[in-house]
């Protein structure tokens, strides 16, 4: 029995317009591919950093650079899968960072310096702003393509605004370093379910073994570099993964230095 013709139909349109489509773009020359695509790095150009604001690559050697306060929290994830706040596991945690992040020796050549309690609760505010602009550069700059804005062009060019200019006249600092974190651990009952998932999953994938590791807990990390002059970002990088505990002080270190990878060169 001869197959009807007009079954194939669609087929046969689809298979054709899709012949045309390839046949024009490898005709197109070099130019309009650009153009399409994005444009081209010509050779030997230098390979601009995504964690670097355009023009901004090196601090001045003795520049004073302020710590802001440490927004961090832990957290337990219950059996169900709800994170609970843990006060004490925060408190450990936010000692841990702050020392591992004055030791660390990749900053130094500057000048470290901190604010007090009362200046800390002055600044909550910004701190919040710094939260939120940075949640926006994760999604919108290191995020999938189709949430990057074009109006900034694959650069980092954020700002906090004129908002921390109040941080420059109490320190006296050019530069702010905020640090945002989100860590969480399963409790036993989550791991005893995560075990349980994970058996179950490898079993009905036909002997794939799954990964654990969004059951368990996840560290979540942000760092910015501030200038105080003007608001504007000019360094940032982010951490996301299932490894890291900011309970331990070696492996807050192991966080800090994650962290501020590729942090600016002093000079």
């Amino acid at each position: 029995m001869n197959p009807n013709p007009s079954r194939f139909g669609p087929v046969r349109v689809v298979c054709a317009w899709a012949c045309v489509l390839l046949a024009g773009a490898i005709a197109l020359p070099h130019a309009a591919m650009a153009q399409l695509w994005g444009p081209s790095r010509p050779p030997g150009a230098p390979v601009e950093s995504m964690n670097l604001a355009p023009g901004f690559s090196t601090l001045p050697k003795g520049t004073k650079v302020v710590v802001m306060p440490l927004d961090i929290e832990l957290y337990s994830i219950s059996a169900g899968g709800v994170p609970e706040p843990k006060a004490d596991w925060t408190e450990t945690a936010h000692k841990n960072f702050r020392d591992a992040l004055l030791a660390r020796k990749g900053i130094q050549g500057i000048e470290l310096v901190t604010l007090g309690e009362k200046d800390a609760d002055d600044f909550a505010d910004i701190n919040a702003l710094h939260g939120a602009v940075a949640r926006a550069i994760s999604l919108h700059h290191f995020g999938p393509a189709t949430f990057h804005l074009p109006t900034k062009a694959g650069k980092l060019d954020w700002s906090l605004g004129e908002a921390v200019r109040a941080i420059k006249e109490k320190t006296g600092a050019d530069y702010a370093l905020f640090s945002w974190v989100r860590d969480s651990y399963a409790s036993t009952e989550r791991q005893a379910t995560a075990i349980a998932t994970t058996i179950l999953t490898t079993i009905l994938s036909g002997g794939r073994v799954a990964s654990v590791g969004g059951l368990t807990g996840q560290q979540l990390g942000y760092a910015s570099l501030v200038d105080l002059n003007t608001g504007r970002v000019l360094w940032f990088n982010r951490i996301q993964r299932n490894s890291g505990d900011l309970r331990d002080p070696a492996k807050a270190a192991g966080t800090v230095d994650a962290l501020l990878e590729e942090f600016p060169a002093v000079k």
